[in-house]
């Protein structure tokens, strides 16, 4: 029996890479075989030497072709199988794996925009422009929420997929929403992240609607866009002073950080709309104009997770997942 395999991988588009996929039918009982492309198309290769690897990491149901065909995840190779240049996944595993001990979760927060062409979904609405913000987040009814059909239809195809995705939620600015992948392991949930993002612009393909990751998508008194960022060590789960190790590594390290955290991302963090300053750092409990917040529940019980709110809508989660585990990985005992 023959099935469809969607190969996705990640392109080398700069600032922000952009997620590519074709279709390879294979036998049913066959492991996706590794594949190529044209690297040329995609800011991957030079035309005079254009080959580039797919090389299979992830695979699950494909919930939109249906039967038993399935969506297949790649990290993109040289033709001498070392990891490419844009392969930002191969960094992302070792160290993973260098840290293993530590037993890292990770929650991964999917903020982004819906667009009916050049404008978010519903601007303007009859009423001309938006109300300023305010009943937007988690609202209810046709004045308050643009776009719930393609949300509770992502939902759906995402739990099919077999994704660990664990909540959805209209956001602060209409038309924004935002989705969550987690609790899991760091290369995992950045795996499954790249995928809920495909799976969302597809289904908005044949809707006329695209999400976007623009951390700043309307300027003005509007919240941004992030992928706000839990994670927590198995020290950390038991430990709050391993809480607070955590924090103080990650204000040591903040510039090496935030030039990571997704493109236009001054746009975003401004210390105003729920943000810090992008040239200051904060940890404080329950602060949500912190850098990285401690959830009150954790300082209750001495013990849980941090969530690391600098992260662009538009990062790459394998750099984050990576960077938050070097540093954090560093001052676990």
């Amino acid at each position: 029996m023959k099935i469809a395999a969607e190969y996705i991988w990640i392109d080398g588009t700069k600032p922000t890479a952009l997620c590519r996929s074709k279709t390879k039918v294979i036998d049913s009982q066959e492991e996706p075989p590794v594949w190529g492309f044209d690297g040329s198309s995609t800011n991957q290769a030079s035309t005079e030497a254009s080959d580039c690897v797919l090389n299979p990491v992830y695979s699950c149901h494909d919930p939109i072709r249906a039967g038993n065909n399935i969506l297949v995840l790649c990290e993109v190779l040289e033709t001498d199988l070392t990891p490419h240049p844009t392969n930002t996944r191969a960094t992302c595993q070792a160290a993973s794996e260098k840290h293993a001990e530590h037993e890292f979760l990770f929650g991964i927060e999917q903020e982004y925009t819906l667009y009916d062409g050049l404008k978010p979904l519903g601007w303007p609405n009859k009423g001309g422009f938006p109300a300023p913000q305010g009943g937007y987040y988690c609202g209810v009814g046709a004045d308050e929420v643009y776009g719930r059909q393609l949300v509770e239809l992502h939902l759906d195809v995402c739990m099919r997929a077999g994704l660990d995705i664990c909540g959805v939620n209209a956001e602060v600015m209409p038309a924004q929403w935002e989705f969550q992948i987690g609790p899991i392991g760091p290369l995992e949930a950045a795996d499954q992240l790249w995928v809920a993002r495909w799976l969302l612009y597809r289904l908005g393909e044949s809707r006329g609607i695209s999400a976007r990751l623009h951390p700043k998508p309307v300027e003005g008194d509007w919240n941004g866009a992030g992928a706000h960022t839990n994670v927590s060590t198995k020290q950390m789960r038991s430990s709050y002073e391993a809480i607070l190790a955590a924090c103080k590594a990650l204000a040591e390290t903040h510039s090496q950080h935030i030039v990571h955290y997704g493109a236009d991302n001054e746009q975003r963090l401004t210390g105003r709309h729920e943000t810090c300053r992008i040239d200051e750092f904060r940890y404080e409990v329950s602060d949500r104009g912190a850098s990285v917040r401690i959830p009150w529940q954790t300082q209750k019980d001495g013990k849980g997770y941090i969530e690391d709110r600098r992260p662009a809508a538009n990062a790459d989660p394998y750099v984050v997942n990576r960077l938050l585990v070097e540093t954090i990985g560093e001052v676990m005992s």
